[in-house]
């Protein structure tokens, strides 16, 4: 065998050119996008066909097409037409960063498989820590998106707060946790993953602000107790997905402390908001969560999927798994916050520190502050010309980048709003110039706006509104 195949493969020189080919055309891209001399934000294709060109494009496309394809026929997150889900247009930095991940490919699990993004990542988590208003007791580590941060945390109050040893001896009694009903869905799903089942998930209802009404929280308390559940987590939103609503953090934590409860922030989205001078004090009580979870690639400009888990008590964040792999780990006397997959769910882990490390070297931590501030003003601003609009109904003020709004006509029940607000989503998918998604909320459908591109403008507001009236009408007519 004479590895030709090998060769090319690991040729430095292709990787030169291809590479030099492939940032030119991400320029491009970029440059195209950011300024709107590309019209589109999706080239929308049914499932079906895409599999169909995809399945013939590995038999007969050319090579050379393959980059431009891609790009061709996935989402412009950078376009100031996207509006859609809680994904950020990255910083371009952090492309580079990528790449320099993948050539190097550190794998993590131990402090020889990954030195630099092990130590980067532990001055990164320092960082986050002093924002919040830690002390110097406090820790975390970087981890693979917000659903699994979740559930480590979760398995971290278990572990801390549960009477039994399950870890050891396997579920033997009812436990439960209290979340807001509009907490994201990943909280359900590691609840019912760490076997609480249904009931072991109380969801408290959300007061007319879409926040978890607090004043319910000394009731369900009790009722829970009563009925011989071991109540160890309370779970905050910062904000809840669907609407971009913070909970009255402050208050929870206070029940949390008088309760003897583990509490538990996700502030998956809206995190990034302890760099904001202006939108800070939505986040007001942080600091009293035993844990936090905060996605670096939704408000903080990071390629996905990258995701910090902070705890108050930095020795809490080694208890939770006890498990031995000698061949991997070795015991240590001090705390050897340098071995992290002794925290983690991941024994190989990609060296998202690289990324956050980068910006913060690169433009500091006020780069963060100027997206987050300008991604919520803008929210700010959609929602005051949404509500000075007849042709529109907010569901709620907006608290974050998030806006649930829908287009109403005052003869019109609600089911047939309802089908009208969803097909006016599909139509805009269809026709690709904006992108936003759509969301129901206690039987109503709205229309759901996530402002993500800080170079959006009340003009792309007012486009995308004429747009929407020119659907809908469309619709009523027929």
């Amino acid at each position: 065998m004479d590895k030709q195949l090998l060769k090319a493969a690991y040729s430095h020189e292709d990787f030169r050119e291809n590479g030099h080919q492939l940032v030119d055309i991400l320029a491009e891209h970029l440059n195209k996008t950011l300024n709107r001399t590309s019209s589109k934000v999706i080239n929308w294709e049914v499932p079906g066909e895409e599999y169909k060109f995809w399945n013939n494009f590995l038999l007969h496309g050319k090579p050379s097409e393959l980059n431009n394809e891609i790009i061709k026929r996935s989402i412009h997150l950078h376009h100031p037409h996207y509006m859609g889900h809680q994904i950020s247009p990255v910083a371009p930095m952090t492309g580079l960063t990528s790449m320099l991940n993948a050539v190097l490919n550190n794998g993590m699990g131990v402090y020889e498989m990954g030195m630099a993004p092990t130590a980067m990542e532990r001055v990164v988590v320092e960082q986050l820590c002093e924002e919040i208003g830690y002390n110097k007791k406090s820790n975390g580590f970087l981890t693979s998106g917000g659903t699994l941060a979740n559930l480590t945390a979760l398995l971290s109050a278990r572990k801390k707060i549960a009477s039994k040893d399950i870890w050891e001896k396997g579920n033997s009694h009812k436990m439960a946790i209290i979340v807001s009903e509009e907490a994201h869905y990943c909280i359900d799903r590691a609840a019912r993953i760490m076997g609480l089942g249904e009931k072991g998930i109380v969801k408290i209802p959300v007061d007319k602000n879409f926040a978890l009404n607090t004043e319910l929280l000394e009731e369900v308390y009790k009722k829970t107790s009563n009925e011989g559940f071991e109540v160890i987590a309370l779970v905050g939103s910062a904000p809840s997905t669907a609407t971009g609503i913070y909970d009255n953090l402050d208050g929870m934590g206070n029940f949390a402390l008088d309760k003897g409860l583990w509490f538990h922030i996700d502030a998956a989205h809206g995190g990034g908001a302890i760099y904001s001078s202006k939108y800070k004090s939505l986040l007001k009580g942080m600091h009293k969560a035993d844990s936090i979870v905060m996605d670096g690639h939704k408000m903080m400009m990071m390629p996905s999927i990258t995701t910090a888990l902070l705890y108050k008590d930095g020795i809490d964040s080694h208890n939770t798994f006890r498990q031995k792999a000698d061949y991997l780990l070795q015991e240590s006397k001090e705390e050897d916050w340098y071995n992290l997959a002794k925290r983690t769910f991941e024994c190989t882990k990609y060296m998202m520190s690289l990324h956050w490390f980068t910006l913060l070297k690169i433009y500091g931590k006020d780069l963060f502050d100027e997206f987050v501030t300008t991604l919520y003003d803008l929210a700010q601003k959609f929602g005051k010309i949404l509500e000075n609009d007849p042709c529109f109904e907010l569901a709620v003020k907006p608290m974050s980048n998030i806006l649930c709004f829908r287009f109403v006509e005052k003869d019109l029940d609600l089911p047939t709003l309802n089908k009208i607000n969803s097909g006016i989503r599909q139509k805009l998918l269809e026709e690709g110039e904006f992108y936003i998604v759509q969301t129901k909320i206690k039987g109503t459908s709205y229309l759901r706006a996530t402002i993500m591109n800080p170079f959006t403008t009340e003009e792309h507001f007012l486009d995308l509104l004429k747009k929407i009236k020119a659907r809908g009408t469309l619709m009523i007519d027929k």
